[in-house]
């Protein structure tokens, strides 16, 4: 199942109701993290380089969500750090996380070196592992890269 990406320019918390109570309820709390930044201005996604991409079915429904800022742990203005990235649960498994994950790095490729995340759940390492991320980085706030050079190695 595929769906309509988009970016986000200018995001309303009642769109991601859905998915800030269906992730709360897992144990999550980032996606309420990103509307409560996103309202008081500290992350709107929107330095050079950052963007918010979300995924809606075709009945409109946001059903996936995930962004891309300049890390702020790599010291380097070269490094992508992905955030906030979160898919429900009905619409997991049936290639929308890779969908929204190709097109965060696809325009990442256009502004940095690499890309890493920190993750601390065993499925999302299986799916950035399965999506061409390198894991034990052996970094302290990133536990999962990409090198968008071909060239390099990812840092660690």
């Amino acid at each position: 199942m595929a769906g309509r990406i988009e970016k986000i320019e200018d995001l309303q918390a009642s769109e991601l109701s859905k998915l800030v109570e269906e992730s709360e309820a897992e144990g999550y709390r980032f996606v309420r993290r990103l509307v409560d930044q996103y309202e008081d201005g500290t992350n709107r996604f929107d330095q050079t380089g950052e963007i918010l991409y979300g995924i809606r079915e075709a009945n409109g429904e946001l059903v996936a969500i995930g962004g891309l800022n300049r890390d702020p742990y790599a010291g380097s203005a070269d490094v992508g750090r992905l955030r906030r990235f979160y898919i429900c649960e009905a619409s997991r498994r049936q290639g929308i996380g890779t969908q929204l994950l190709e097109a965060i790095v696809a325009h990442a490729r256009n502004h940095f070196s690499e890309v890493v995340v920190r993750t601390d759940s065993s499925a999302a390492d299986a799916f950035y592992r399965a999506n061409g991320f390198q894991g034990d980085l052996g970094l302290p706030e990133a536990t999962h890269g990409m090198s968008l050079r071909s060239t390099e190695q990812v840092s660690g």
